[in-house]
């Protein structure tokens, strides 16, 4: 066996590892921050005002939900063109995004549960998958992360 003692050099991984989650959690933080404020602008506002309470009677991705959304198309362009962790921001999708796009995406989709009277989480996953054509490994990622949250009904 060898002299050489591991602690140094695990001790500065540990120390940059710490510091790239770090990175990663400020960047993060900071969207959270200006998470949807296009909402807020003249471009999209008056639609949302609308058609918000309208759709929150209605089952998320259904016929009719999907009808409703029409409606709002002008102001879905705005705002999907202004965030970028919208699937329909991206050429090709899920496939353009990044890990903090992912990370918001995922997140937004949760909060956006809690504003349908019948929401789940894992319902709008499931949806989801077809829409986006998320593939199964994302999918079982996201699935096992809300499980991980405890957001089961």
């Amino acid at each position: 066996m060898s002299e050489y003692d591991s602690s140094k050099d695990t001790q500065k991984h540990i120390t940059r590892v710490d510091d790239l989650v770090q990175q990663f959690v400020v960047k993060l933080l900071k969207r959270a921050i200006l998470h949807d404020k296009s909402k807020l602008e003249k471009e999209e506002k008056p639609y949302f005002d609308k058609y918000t309470p309208l759709l929150k009677k209605l089952t998320y991705n259904s016929p009719e939900y999907k009808d409703s959304l029409k409606k709002l198309q002008v102001a879905l362009d705005h705002h999907y063109e202004n965030n970028s962790h919208h699937p329909e921001h991206h050429e090709n999708g899920i496939d353009d995004m990044d890990l903090m796009d992912i990370c918001e995406m995922f997140f937004d989709w949760k909060a956006a549960t809690e504003r349908h009277e019948d929401g789940d989480i894992f319902k709008s996953l499931d949806s989801n998958k077809e829409r986006f054509g998320l593939s199964d490994q994302l999918y079982n990622i996201l699935k096992n992360t809300a499980k991980k949250f405890e957001w089961e009904k």
